[in-house]
C-alpha cells in the first residue's frame, strides 16, 4: 500500500445501490464499520454499488468483505470521466476483480496503467457485481473500503454540488 493513500469514503460520500433486500440490510451498512451489519441485494444479476465522492479522487484499492455464499465473484469497476456532471455520461471500465467465495476482507489493487486516464481524478465510481456465488444472484457485503488520494485542485474553485 502506498503511504499517501487514505480512505476515500467519508460521511460526504453518496452511496447508491441497485437494490436492497429490506430496510435492515440497507446501503448505510456498507460503510458503518460495524462487522455485524451488511447490505444485501435482492435477487438477480447484475447488482451494483455506486459512489459519488465530494471531491475528485484517484482510487488505488478496493476492499470488500462479503458473506460467503453471497459473493460477487466477477466484478467490474467503472468510473465516469472527471468532467461528468450529476453522474451522467459514459461509464468506463478501469478494472475487473474476481473475489473468492469467502467471509474475509479481500483487497484488490487498481493498477497504475488503469489509472492513466484518471489523472484529473474521478467523482463517480461504480462496482458492478456481474456474477454471484448465490444461485439467485444475491450479494451480501459487510464492508466496503476505497483507498487512494484526493486530487489537488491548485486553488481552483470547486464546482457546486447539485442535488
Amino acid at each position: 500500500m502506498m503511504s499517501d493513500q487514505k480512505p476515500l469514503i467519508t460521511a460526504e460520500t453518496k452511496i447508491k445501490v441497485s437494490s436492497t433486500l429490506d430496510k435492515s440490510v440497507g446501503k448505510k451498512n456498507l460503510v458503518d464499520g460495524d462487522p455485524a451489519t451488511c447490505w444485501t441485494s435482492q435477487q438477480g444479476i447484475p447488482q451494483f454499488v455506486q459512489l459519488t465522492f465530494p471531491t475528485s479522487v484517484v482510487p488505488r484499492q478496493v476492499a470488500l468483505t462479503f458473506q460467503g455464499g453471497f459473493v460477487g465473484t466477477r466484478c467490474s469497476i467503472q468510473v465516469l470521466p472527471s468532467e461528468a456532471v450529476d453522474g451522467k455520461g459514459e461509464w468506463h471500465t478501469i478494472s475487473h476483480i474476481y473475489p473468492e467465495d469467502v467471509n474475509r476482507k479481500q483487497t484488490f489493487d487498481i493498477l497504475s496503467e488503469q489509472l492513466d486516464s484518471l489523472r484529473d481524478g474521478i467523482r463517480y465510481m461504480k462496482i458492478i457485481f456481474e456474477e454471484s456465488s448465490d444461485f439467485f444472484g444475491r450479494i451480501t457485503v459487510y464492508d466496503l473500503q476505497i483507498e487512494g488520494h484526493a486530487v489537488e485542485t491548485s486553488g481552483q474553485p470547486r464546482r457546486p454540488q447539485l442535488h
